[in-house]
């Protein structure tokens, strides 16, 4: 890891929160939704087909509806797709939280993260952040460009100010994290199954540096 880093960005859902990433959570949903064992992939099926969609322009309870007509299923009148079916599932990553106030000491910080539409209010709301002021926040759902796609890692260095190798990007996915550096970024990947060991290591490197 070089020296010269000036910025950071964090990545949300399985860093800065603990979200569904590497738990259950995601087939407990659909036990919640009633989606029958023997259909489950058809409804990976149809998240899949909308998934570009839902992480720039589409609201996630745009869903509800396709899923009720295509397999019967019968929820609240006020069940929301975005709040019960995901925020209310995501937790604090204490692990995580003096690592970023440590970052927040020594650069400037923000977060670079694919979102549903109106999520991240709903995570604020939910009280599931550190109170630290992040320098920048790039969203999905409001720049209508998401990650692994190059032009979100290049509006993020114009919004921070700087280029390359003086950015490190912490995620959760190899896949974003590559994507970064073909930029020339430095990055880091956080393994949301062991946030403890994860967050050791990552404040030992940002301490270091």
């Amino acid at each position: 890891m070089k020296n010269n880093i000036k910025f950071i960005y964090f990545d949300v859902g399985g860093v800065v929160i603990k979200d569904f990433s590497g738990t259950s959570k995601w087939e407990d949903l659909k036990v919640e939704l009633g989606i029958p064992q023997d259909k489950s992939q058809e409804f990976e099926d149809i998240y899949d087909l909308y998934q570009d969609e839902i992480n720039t322009t589409r609201e996630i309870d745009s869903l509800i509806p396709i899923y009720k007509e295509k397999f019967g299923i019968t929820l609240p009148d006020n069940y929301s797709f975005l709040v019960d079916g995901f925020v209310k599932r995501f937790e604090k990553n204490l692990d995580i939280w003096s690592v970023i106030q440590t970052a927040k000491s020594k650069y400037k910080i923000g977060l670079l993260t694919n979102m549903y539409p109106n999520m991240l209010s709903e995570i604020k709301k939910a009280d599931l952040l550190s109170n630290i002021e992040f320098d920048q926040i790039i969203d999905s759902s409001i720049e209508k460009v998401q990650k692994p796609y190059k032009e979100i890692y290049e509006l993020a260095e114009k919004r921070c100010g700087f280029k390359g190798d003086e950015i490190l990007f912490i995620d959760n996915s190899q896949k974003h994290l590559d994507s970064a550096k073909q930029l020339g970024w430095q990055i880091f990947l956080y393994d949301p199954t062991d946030t403890k060991k994860s967050s050791e290591e990552l404040f030992e490197l940002i301490k270091n540096v």
